[in-house]
């Protein structure tokens, strides 16, 4: 199974893509020893598009075709639900054994997700504030590290 971060807009060079950097190789490397393929940070740009509902409208269309079939998706929403580290690497684990093809965790453009896609979809947040984008990518990179860890039995969690 397949680990994605998909994320809309693109990521300057600076300390934040280091970071993403770092997490999503520490991910990778530990991915293999705990059932999982490969770990992928995916990038889609921003829409131009003049109004917010055709932006995340045309941002859905390109992320949908990034989404392999029969994947889990988490949708990064402040209106999410809080879910924890454990129980995410849970999720994912339940997906691995089940034979799902890929689990995926998308970060929206600054307008959000369409309604549409949001309704496909299993939404979670990081808390009740808001993070810039850039933040919440590596927040995520983050939690794929950990999930990883937590897989593997590995001390890097400590519950």
């Amino acid at each position: 199974m397949r680990l994605l971060l998909l994320a809309v807009g693109r990521m300057k060079a600076g300390p934040e893509r280091d970071l993403l950097k770092r997490y999503v190789d520490r991910a990778q490397a530990g991915a293999r020893g705990v059932g999982l393929a490969a770990v992928s940070d995916i990038e889609i740009e921003e829409s131009r598009a003049r109004t917010a509902p055709e932006r995340k409208a045309a941002e859905a269309a390109v992320l949908a075709t990034k989404i392999p079939a029969g994947a889990k998706v988490l949708l990064l929403d402040e209106r999410g639900r809080a879910a924890t580290s454990l129980e995410l690497a849970k999720a994912v684990g339940t997906a691995r054994d089940g034979g799902c093809p890929a689990f995926c965790f998308a970060v929206g453009g600054p307008d959000g997700f369409a309604p549409d896609f949001m309704a496909g979809h299993d939404l979670i947040a990081f808390g009740g504030v808001t993070f810039p984008h850039q933040i919440v990518r590596v927040l995520v990179a983050e939690q794929l590290y950990r999930i990883t860890t937590i897989l593997a039995g590995h001390p890097y969690h400590r519950a």
